[in-house]
């Protein structure tokens, strides 16, 4: 059978398989020769198969080689992740992830299937251990490097091209946040940057059958995040705006699709189920976004977001490289992939950093192109360039380290400074002080009132958080309304006597005949964030106004 598997391909060179009419029989079985070379009659000084100093040997050559060491770096880069990951706590999204990780399904309200299933696989390996649960992020983030450099290599580049390509990727604070976190976002940029990895691939070789694992990565990118959708629509119209188009004549472009529908299949049955939930919570989102202003710093974002400061000359050389450059025409395919999902994300009104999975390419491309470009010069003027270049990124690096990686104690003057420019932290902040202080008002119920009490969440990271840390507390499962806490249902108890977190008096008022403030949501470090500042009062409510039937199929709320 002829073997299906893509070939793997260098620049310049077909990756074709050869027909099989011209593969030559098998030799016929000599006994002679056989004995000859079996290892009995191989010198004891000479390794073979299964000796230690081979496997030895072997794994120094992979290390020597140029994706061994690309590897290496972004080795160092995972190790730097999981020393640092376990500074503060859970973030309310992992919060979230982590709930929906022990009620596994085929789709989720706010996400499909993958990134919860991951979660579930890092709960059986490491527990609730906050370093544990980042791993496969940080494994995520780090081996987007690799494939960074690997690009370069495919688009012709030397192993300090690929150095240069796989460290601009790894110093991008989107990629240095997504390390740092367990979400969806995370493994949505591994698979964007893959698929390109792949259609380099694909031009080099000219094999058809690339696009089988490009259809079943992109599969796995819709099951881990819809927004690859937009990567998709990408590389259709490039392929339509490219000598690519001959492939469309290929069988193996279908089969590619098909694996990409196979995989996404399952979830598609989930959404329909569900009365195609899904598109109901991103309505809702984008119309929030809309609203909260948080679509305005697309453009300028992408350089201060997507890609290092530092490193922004190399993104432009990279559209440089695809659409003027000799060297880059022949990849325009991946070009075209990057103008046209920019301009749909840019179109339908999109946070700046979805359009992180689109930069390897052309940090990769870009730094192809820087290292021709140097090498034209004279020795001393090309030993200065790159100097620049690698000090730049070498400061550009350190600089976003300290600022968007968990490295700060919390209240330190460096802790101030990134609380001033982003959330992250913040809301990573509190969640054991608000289980303690939800199990205080729990536990001064008198037990006959307490046997009967329910809680009441009004966002995702309150449920997480009391149903991760509550039972160690002794206290009852939380009650969600957010996302698919909702379809977890009510209390079956039907409490009358509820301790509510996340509303506020007056809200909590319409909803009970009695409410008092009984407990204050704060920290023990005095951090204002979104439960502390927004949601500050934990509640004791008694006598719900509805049936809880009525009351729930009446609150389902998106967040």
């Amino acid at each position: 059978m002829r073997n299906l598997l893509p070939c793997t391909g260098k620049p310049g060179v077909s990756g074709r398989f050869p027909h099989p009419a011209h593969l030559k029989r098998p030799a016929k079985f000599n006994a002679e020769e056989f004995l000859r070379d079996s290892p009995a009659s191989i010198s004891d000084n000479e390794p073979f198969i299964g000796d230690d100093r081979t496997v030895g040997k072997r794994i120094g050559h992979f290390f020597r080689s140029d994706v061994g060491v690309l590897t290496l770096v972004a080795a160092v880069r995972l190790v730097l992740h999981i020393a640092t990951n376990s500074q503060y706590g859970f973030h309310r999204d992992e919060l979230q992830t982590l709930d929906d990780a022990r009620h596994l399904d085929w789709g989720f309200v706010a996400y499909p299937p993958i990134t919860p299933l991951i979660g579930r696989l890092e709960l059986f390996l490491f527990g609730t251990s906050l370093v544990g649960f980042r791993l496969f992020a940080a494994v995520a983030v780090s081996t987007v490097m690799v494939l960074s450099g690997m690009m370069a290599k495919e688009l012709g580049g030397t192993r300090h091209i690929q150095l240069l390509a796989a460290l601009s990727a790894g110093i991008a604070p989107m990629s240095l946040v997504q390390g740092a976190v367990f979400q969806y976002v995370s493994f949505d940029y591994l698979w964007g940057v893959m698929v390109t990895y792949l259609l380099v691939r694909l031009v080099n070789s000219e094999d058809p059958r690339w696009w089988v694992p490009i259809g079943g990565i992109l599969g796995l990118g819709m099951e881990t995040r819809y927004t690859i959708g937009v990567l998709a629509l990408g590389i259709v119209g490039a392929v339509l705006l490219t000598p690519a188009r001959r492939h469309l004549r290929s069988v193996w472009l279908w089969v590619g699709v098909t694996a990409s529908i196979a995989v996404i299949l399952p979830n598609l049955i989930w959404q329909a189920r569900h009365q195609f939930i899904s598109l109901e919570f991103l309505s809702y989102l984008h119309t929030r976004d809309l609203r909260l202003g948080r679509y305005q710093g697309f453009f300028r974002e992408q350089l201060l977001i997507c890609v290092n400061l530092a490193t922004a000359p190399v993104t432009f050389l990279g559209l440089w490289f695809y659409f003027v450059s000799q060297p880059g025409r022949r990849y325009r395919l991946l070009g075209w992939t990057f103008v046209i999902s920019f301009v749909l994300f840019a179109l339908r009104g999109s946070r700046s950093y979805y359009t992180a999975p689109l930069y390897p390419m052309l940090l990769a491309g870009g730094s192809v192109l820087f290292g021709n470009l140097v090498s034209r010069l004279r020795p001393a003027w090309s030993r200065l360039a790159y100097g620049v270049q690698w000090s730049a990124i070498a400061l550009g690096g350190v600089a976003f380290v300290i600022l968007v990686m968990p490295l700060a104690p919390v209240g330190s003057p460096v802790w101030k400074v990134t609380s001033k420019m982003h959330d992250q932290f913040r809301e990573e902040i509190g969640w054991q002080d608000l289980g303690r202080a939800v199990a205080a008002v729990y536990h001064s119920l008198p037990a006959e009132e307490r046997e009967g009490t329910g809680i009441l969440t009004g966002n995702y990271g309150e449920a997480g958080a009391l149903n991760l840390y509550g039972p160690s507390l002794g206290l009852p499962r939380a009650m969600g309304l957010t996302n698919s806490f909702w379809y977890r249902g009510y209390d079956p108890r039907l409490p009358q006597t509820v301790i509510v977190a996340g509303f506020d008096l007056a809200e909590a008022g319409e909803l009970f005949e009695s409410c008092v403030v009984a407990a204050r949501n704060a920290n023990s470090f005095g951090v204002e964030n979104e439960e502390s500042g927004d949601h500050p009062d934990i509640l004791l409510c008694r006598n719900l106004r509805l049936p809880w039937p009525v009351y729930w199929e009446r609150s389902r709320r998106f967040g």
